[in-house]
């Protein structure tokens, strides 16, 4: 059962790779140019010469991107598989609500959380002798906000016999968001974007990459939880 799981999670991950490539490679990679348009002025009026290019643009935001994106879609979609599979049969929801349900709660604590913290910023913005330093700080946030929304649920489930299911629910999202609002406030801030960056290709950046993870998320939500219905009736009718 896991494998058959296991199989449909990547299958999912490709096909939400693919969409997300085709969204990355019309909205994102404009904004990746501009970015980088900014930086090569910079440096210019600055007087350095250009970074030499080892892979080429045209490499990067082609080939390389869609390599890039499918292998992530499939990694990611085999491991929400295998969290679906632990998690499956332990609540009492069918597997397409289930999966819609974990998409859901994955993006928030994966994406929504450490990007409120350590939004993203062009590669060619900031100190390149902080990027393990702000890598560190963006993947504590992660772990912090998973580790939180375990929490949470706990906490819902003790108060669920007690309060009901929606009023557990209210409790335990409103202990997660003053939880992660109060270690945010204590984590470092990092804020490299220089001034002269136009504040609009920032933004548009930004929005870019969130939505590069909603298409994402969204896809192999909705898609797994399909293929996973269907495989049941198939086994049900066998």
């Amino acid at each position: 059962m896991v494998g058959k799981l296991l199989v449909r999670g990547m299958l999912a991950g490709i096909a939400a790779g693919l969409l997300t490539f085709g969204f990355a490679r019309i909205v994102g990679e404009p904004q990746m140019d501009r970015a980088i348009s900014f930086a090569e002025k910079l440096d210019a009026a600055k007087g350095e010469a250009p970074d030499p290019e080892l892979v080429s643009r045209h490499t990067q935001a082609g080939i390389g991107l869609l390599t890039g994106v499918v292998t992530f879609g499939a990694a990611i979609g085999g491991l929400f598989s295998l969290t679906f599979a632990y998690v499956y049969g332990r609540v009492r929801l069918p597997a397409r609500q289930l999966s819609a349900w974990l998409a859901a709660a994955s993006f928030i604590a994966l994406v929504i959380v450490p990007n409120i913290k350590y939004p993203a910023n062009p590669p060619s913005v900031g100190d390149p002798d902080t990027i393990g330093f702000r890598t560190g700080l963006f993947f504590l946030m992660i772990a912090i906000s998973i580790a939180v929304m375990v929490f949470s649920l706990k906490i819902r489930r003790a108060l669920l016999a007690h309060l009901g299911g929606w009023n557990a629910s209210i409790v335990g999202g409103l202990a997660f968001i003053v939880i992660i609002a109060a270690i945010q406030l204590a984590m470092p801030t990092i804020n490299e974007v220089p001034l002269e960056f136009p504040a609009v290709a920032l933004w548009n950046f930004r929005l870019a990459a969130i939505g590069m993870q909603v298409i994402m998320w969204a896809t192999i939500g909705l898609l797994f939880g399909a293929l996973v219905e269907r495989y049941e009736r198939s086994a049900s009718r066998a």
